[in-house]
């Protein structure tokens, strides 16, 4: 085999980065839902997740550019921000009390073709027919997931389009601002932020946690915090183009998540629609990559 050249190496070393995070990820959603089962409000899960986030976060800021980085250069846009992320958290941790782990993920998967199908409308980008196409292709592919009048579609199936709906918006949201600042920065003002809006959300259900529930609030931010450090890593390595079809593997962890700790899998048609939005997403990635087009660089996670 012919020497790994430094981009050759560049390149290997973003994909890990990046399938070190989609596998560390799905256990987010372990926690919280394991949360879910102790009877804790799903806003208490959203509120860790996002004041557990700020906190580990700010470290990394301070490094980055001192005092001056905690404070947010667009406050009310970054609020509206964190408003949509903290929507697709709460109706994702939510859809959890319902769906298996893999499941809500595999409609949730919606998320990055709402974005082609609105950048039109929000951002005034092209969307060439070939795109188009790819979105109705994945649109068919939740609807294969999701079989609407062949099975009950559960309040989980719904809150998990919301949780793609309201991430898609905060993604539109964040191609706005591409580039203005360090990615680990502006994910700090959004957790900060949020933070703020789920403190006076959760207040009036809050239920004092144990010692092991406090633990479990801190994993969350560790791992959202670990997995979305690897893939602010993962993109100084490698175009956005090459790893956004990557995120899917994310489906590989939490399939094997649920099925350890909750004894869940999902049945065969759930595979297929994945199978169908992976390719959607693929091409419209392969596309994006052609066109010169580069997705953000900030990235969450529900």
């Amino acid at each position: 085999m012919p020497p790994t050249t430094p981009e050759r190496g560049r390149t290997l070393t973003g994909v890990a980065l990046m399938l070190g995070a989609m596998a560390l990820l799905p256990f987010l959603d372990v926690v919280a839902k394991h949360l879910g089962q102790r009877g804790l409000p799903v806003m208490q899960a959203v509120w860790a997740r996002m004041a557990f986030g700020a906190l580990l976060t700010l470290p990394f800021v301070l490094r980055i550019g001192g005092a001056a980085a905690l404070v947010p250069d667009r406050p009310v846009y970054h609020l509206f921000r964190a408003g949509f992320l903290i929507a697709a958290t709460f109706s994702f941790f939510w859809s959890l009390k319902y769906l298996p782990i893999a499941d809500a993920l595999a409609i949730f998967f919606v998320q990055p073709l709402i974005v082609t199908a609105l950048s039109p409308l929000v951002l005034g980008e092209h969307v060439g027919p070939r795109r188009w196409a790819a979105v109705a292709a994945g649109f068919l592919g939740t609807l294969v997931i999701i079989r609407p009048g062949f099975q009950t579609v559960s309040p989980g199936m719904v809150l998990a389009l919301m949780a793609g709906l309201s991430l898609a918006l905060y993604m539109l949201m964040t191609r706005r601002i591409s580039g203005r600042s360090h990615a680990m920065v502006t994910t700090f003002h959004t957790s900060l932020l949020g933070a703020g809006i789920a403190t006076l959300a959760v207040w009036p259900v809050w239920q004092a946690p144990e010692p092991v529930e406090w633990g479990l609030f801190l994993l969350l931010g560790v791992i959202a915090t670990g997995g979305h450090f690897l893939i602010v890593r993962a993109y100084d390595h490698c175009e956005a183009s090459l790893l956004a079809p990557l995120a899917y593997t994310e489906m590989v962890m939490a399939t094997v998540a649920g099925w350890w700790f909750f004894g869940d899998f999902p049945d065969g048609w759930t595979f297929v629609g994945v199978g169908i939005l992976i390719a959607s997403a693929v091409y419209i990635s392969i596309r994006e990559r052609k066109a010169g087009a580069e997705t953000p660089r900030d990235f969450e996670q529900p």
